[in-house]
């Protein structure tokens, strides 16, 4: 009986496993070998070189800055986009018609292609621009070294901030209002029912929100080749902007080199931090 509840789960889980084996499990496995290959668009066979393809991105600078941009945006894009959803949610917890229409316009920017959000951003940060036309200034937001990273996870923040706080509503509501009721009458004020009440119920969705917004930054491409297309410079040069361009050129080995170093980082980043997430998380 206890081994037939256990398989009960399987059925269910079933297309989870297939779809998640068929569209990264074994594309995933189909690439490594291409990572270690000789493949290019200049010589007709295929063959293993090692670790070749990775001292190439190593000896032209390429490698190292790509992991470090991409590092650095997704902290930015996690950060800026959990930050900004929280306090979206906190203030459009309660449902009201008024709540009800700036949640829908701040899930809008969702349904937008991530290119199309560049373009526009492209525009409107243009130097001769609306934004700044409005600011009455004249500053290459996007061509500037100093600002062009930070502005661009600012942009992914703004494409997906409305879903991440979605989802902390849905978590503010979860909360028993029996919880915050008994903190109200053992005389917690706001701030307090907010730090030792609502913050940890609101573990399980800060998981699932840090994950899905670390996962997708460090797998970011369309808003940045739209917006800046992996420069100035290379500062916004990230690995799989990189993985692009070498594709572009025919160095298919050593695009598939950053493909599997960008899964790599997903893997070694994403993994400890839900799992220390989820021993933080508040139950019951």
């Amino acid at each position: 009986m206890v081994m037939r509840n256990r398989a009960a789960w399987l059925p269910w889980a079933l297309p989870a496993i297939v779809l998640v084996t068929v569209f990264f499990v074994a594309p995933f496995l189909l690439n490594v070998r291409f990572a270690f290959s000789s493949w290019t668009s200049f010589r007709a066979e295929i063959t293993w070189n090692g670790l070749e393809n990775v001292r190439t991105l190593i000896d032209q600078d390429l490698l190292a800055n790509a992991v470090t941009v991409t590092v650095l945006y997704a902290i930015l894009c996690m950060a800026i986009q959990n930050t900004v959803s929280l306090s979206l949610a906190l203030a459009l917890q309660r449902t009201s018609g008024i709540n009800t229409v700036f949640r829908s316009a701040f899930f809008l920017p969702t349904l937008i292609s991530p290119l199309a959000a560049g373009y526009i951003w492209r525009g409107l940060l243009a130097p001769d621009g609306a934004v700044n036309s409005f600011l009455g200034i004249e500053w290459a937001w996007l061509g500037e070294p100093s600002t062009a990273l930070v502005v661009v996870a600012f942009i992914d923040a703004w494409k997906w901030s409305g879903l991440i706080t979605l989802v902390y509503i849905a978590g503010l509501n979860s909360i028993p209002k029996a919880l915050l009721e008994s903190a109200t009458v053992d005389g917690a004020g706001p701030w307090t029912r907010l730090r030792r009440v609502v913050f940890p119920m609101l573990a399980p969705a800060l998981t699932f929100n840090v994950a899905v917004t670390l996962v997708g930054a460090l797998s970011a491409y369309d808003v940045i080749a739209a917006t800046t297309g992996g420069g100035p410079g290379d500062h916004t040069r990230a690995l799989n902007v990189v993985m692009r361009q070498q594709w572009g050129q025919g160095f298919f080995g050593s695009a598939s080199a950053l493909g599997f170093t960008v899964t790599l980082l997903v893997i070694a980043t994403a993994v400890p931090l839900v799992w220390w997430l989820r021993r933080r998380e508040v139950t019951g």
